[in-house]
């Protein structure tokens, strides 16, 4: 019999299960990348809205005026929609108290929403509630974009597109959250959704680009554009999501596949996953601490939680059932700080490196994106070391407490020059977004899968709400008090 092809050899390598994994692992990358991709381009687009009139400006202005009285030229007239200072309202001296509140709108939206939305989550298919999320969110992304075209300047009406889209947007981390923890066990949780979670970092830089393109000529595109590509993703979803391994007759848990060999081509056969050194290895004292219901230790605790492929008459968790579960609360509140400082940079370092670096908008846009090219590489090493090490606090403990004097550094050198901005943004980029995105990703994934809930597949969503939430609310906090201080504002 011929030798297979290396191409063919390479895909019956995996099996079936394999590549349903990797098939769940990227839909689900993509899906919420498109949401991050929705939530960069108002802070692209600030430094659109608002443009700082120069003393220069102004002489101009008066300069045009004394010779339209001198001429019958008529002087030459902005557009409707555009003033010399950016786009009414935010062409005002208030204009830093007007983009913050539109911050704070999201934000405050945002977090009240997603304790609700977990517990909602757990009652309803995940495939159709993320749908409904996605296209909602999609429409009212484009809404804020429509503003420019049909000469909206009305401020409540961005406000009110902004709370609207928050609470929509809280559909997404849940399920997407939920749905790849039934797919992957807890073995090598960090790296694999350290991995997975850069999705947060590629869409930020996807809706960099995309927003920065269009911001000096158009910046309505740059809403309707990214709510277009969630809309479509939100299609996407309902035609191929799978919420759950046994939908398809998959197993729930990773199973290993050695190889085996069958008149020249390959075979596999299906292995237990959990091997003997790991079933008699003891808990180390911080999992103990956090992740055990009653404090104690068996001397043959095993690390993996085995849901039952059952469990559709199992009742979904309260949300104060969620609280009680030993680390949530301690994780909700270390998030609550590494979110706060992750969206600080999120809405207003464009702003920041505009006035700072002196910058045009589109530029400043491009170079904030290093910022999440640092998340990516932060993301990764945190769910490498936390696995290695078994310790997932220790690691982002560590991480915030490097993060705390490099974010100083970052305010004091930024205002040297170009490379030392660079190399700042990627270093703050890593260690900030390497605890934030090992708490809302592996370890929100244990908390839900823990022993406590005795096999309850139905506290996922709930618990990543509460964690990720939580963050959310220091962040509307710091909207609100950016605003008012006014970051960005020339010295």
């Amino acid at each position: 019999m011929a030798r297979l092809p290396p191409g063919i050899r390479f895909i019956v390598s995996f099996s079936r299960d394999q590549w349903y994994r990797a098939f769940v692992f990227i839909l689900t990358f993509l899906l919420y990348a498109s949401f991050h991709l929705s939530r960069k381009p108002i802070s692209i687009v600030k430094g659109e809205l608002h443009k700082y009139c120069t003393a220069s400006n102004e002489a101009e202005v008066r300069f045009n005026g004394q010779s339209q009285k001198t001429s019958d030229t008529p002087a030459h007239q902005l557009p409707d929609n555009e003033t010399n200072c950016g786009w009414a309202p935010f062409d005002q001296d208030n204009y830093q108290q007007l983009l913050g509140a539109l911050d704070y709108a999201f934000l405050c939206a945002y977090a009240v929403g997603m304790y609700l939305s977990g517990i909602i989550g757990e009652r309803l298919p995940v495939r159709y509630y993320l749908t409904c999320g996605m296209l909602a969110s999609g429409a009212f992304t484009a809404l804020f974009g429509f503003g420019y075209f049909y000469s909206i300047h009305s401020f409540g009406f961005y406000v009110v597109t902004q709370i609207v889209n928050g609470l929509v947007q809280t559909t997404g981390w849940p399920s997407v959250v939920t749905c790849l923890s039934n797919w992957f066990g807890k073995g090598r949780r960090g790296l694999i959704m350290g991995v997975w979670n850069s999705h947060t970092s590629v869409g930020n830089i996807l809706g960099s680009l995309i927003a920065g393109y269009w911001v000096s000529t158009c910046w309505g595109l740059s809403f309707i554009v990214p709510g277009a590509v969630v809309a479509a993703m939100g299609l996407v979803c309902f035609l191929f999501l799978i919420e759950h391994p046994r939908d398809i007759a998959c197993s729930s848990s990773l199973a290993m596949h050695p190889k085996g060999y069958e008149n020249g081509t390959h075979r596999f056969r299906l292995q237990k996953q959990i091997l003997t050194e790991e079933k008699n290895k003891p808990l180390d004292p911080e999992t103990q601490c956090l992740l055990l219901s009653d404090g104690k230790r068996s001397g043959h605790q095993n690390h993996v939680v085995v849901l039952p492929d059952g469990g559709s008459g199992v009742a979904a968790i309260s949300f104060m059932g969620a609280l009680k579960i030993p680390g949530v609360v301690e994780f909700s509140l270390c998030l609550l700080f590494a979110k706060l400082v992750s969206y600080t940079f999120l809405f207003w370092l464009p702003l920041y490196i505009t006035n700072v670096d002196h910058l045009d908008v589109k530029k400043a846009g491009e170079l904030s994106t290093l910022f999440d090219v640092g998340g990516i590489f932060g993301g990764i090493l945190a769910g490498v070391i936390s696995d290695r090490l078994e310790k997932r606090a220790s690691t982002c403990g560590l991480m915030l407490l490097l993060a705390a004097p490099t974010l100083y550094v970052f305010s004091a050198v930024s205002r040297i020059g170009l490379e030392a901005t660079i190399v700042m943004l990627l270093l703050s980029g890593a260690l900030v977004s390497g605890p934030y995105a090992l708490i809302t990703t592996a370890v929100s994934a244990d908390l839900g899968t823990h022993k406590s809930l005795k096999g309850n597949s139905h506290a996922l969503a709930t618990v990543t709400a509460i964690i990720d939430g939580t963050g959310s609310v220091a962040d509307a906090q710091d909207a609100r008090c950016s605003g008012v201080i006014g970051i960005g504002r020339p010295s």
